[in-house]
């Protein structure tokens, strides 16, 4: 019975949060730092990057549609005086993965903060990536994990120019973690995926993205790497999602966007983040726990064994391509 009113407590606490301390204002100046947000051009993604151009960041958009991320790009422009940069990214495309990252790394030595924050969310479940995984998961943990990944020397190089000697990943989960662990036998198509409900699939990934944070954070730490994985609030992120544009669903929003954006940029910008390396935070800015599972380091080993792998596979479909 104390478990159930604890997860009661959590979930009201959550959806409910107290009205939160940490403001954009609040935000340091950013001059001089480099900033990817991917999903930028809608939602708490587009929040997210107002405020950094605000604090004098440099910020590239890394979005699917030139069009649509140019004309969010002049909208911010004229809220700002500040623009942010385009750089082409489908997370559900491994090829466009390596090909974003490899734009970027010609363009900068060094990358000071990447927000993770682009997702699908309920697509139709037979919906794949381009490369046959499960939409929500293909896109939300294994292309985040490849760019994350094809990424680190940049932000490896952004620990160094750093003032507070760190650089930050993070990751925009959502409530969805505390329903789902994971079944690897849905992150491909097959009879085990089909069974499973859209929304199932979607809890799914955003606990993956809570497991991939948290063993960012434990791999590379001692390189200055600092990685938390965020609740940004239930129906700000569900209103947000690239689903609703693509797939035609509706939700009530409960809460201004801009709240959406608080607890990633809290994350990603104040010193006082840098204690919460490997935590998951809860709306809004406030240290919170995922289900216990997050943090065993050997669910962690496993899915970036994972993850590995199919980085690995796809890297040599390239070479044989290109021979």
């Amino acid at each position: 019975m104390g478990s159930f009113f604890s997860s009661l407590q959590r979930t009201y606490t959550q959806i409910v949060p107290p009205k939160p301390k940490f403001s954009v204002d609040q935000i340091p100046d950013l001059t001089g730092r480099v900033v990817i947000v991917t999903g930028g051009n809608s939602g708490i993604g587009y929040e997210t990057i107002k405020a950094l151009l605000q604090h004098n960041a440099k910020v590239y958009m890394a979005s699917r549609s030139r069009d649509k991320a140019e004309a969010a790009i002049a909208k911010l422009k004229d809220a700002t005086g500040k623009e942010a940069i385009f750089l082409e990214l489908d997370l559900s495309s491994l090829a466009s993965i390596k090909r974003a990252a490899k734009e970027f790394l010609a363009k900068e030595r060094e990358l000071h903060i990447l927000f993770n924050n682009a997702g699908v969310m309920w697509p139709p479940v037979d919906w794949l990536t381009k490369d046959g995984y499960d939409l929500q998961f293909g896109t939300n943990v294994l292309g985040h994990f490849y760019f994350t990944e094809l990424l680190m020397p940049a932000l490896l190089a952004g620990v160094e120019s750093s003032p507070d000697h760190h650089a930050r990943v993070i990751t925009t989960s959502s409530f969805g973690a505390y329903m789902e662990t994971l079944n690897y036998d849905t992150f491909k198509d097959g009879p085990a995926r089909r069974k499973k409900m859209k929304e199932a699939l979607y809890y799914q990934s955003k606990f993956g993205n809570v497991v991939v944070a948290h063993e960012i954070a434990r791999r590379y730490a001692d390189k200055g790497i600092i990685s938390i994985s965020v609740n940004p609030d239930g129906t700000a992120a569900i209103c947000t999602s690239a689903s609703q544009e693509d797939h035609g669903w509706n939700a009530t929003i409960l809460y201004p966007t801009p709240y959406g954006a608080l607890t990633q940029l809290f994350a990603g910008t104040m010193p006082e983040a840098l204690n919460y390396n490997g935590e998951f935070l809860i709306p809004w800015a406030r240290l919170g726990k995922c289900r216990p599972e997050a943090y065993d380091p050997k669910v962690g080993e496993r899915l970036w064994t994972w993850l590995e792998e199919q980085v690995k596979a796809f890297e040599a479909s390239q070479l044989d391509t290109s021979a």
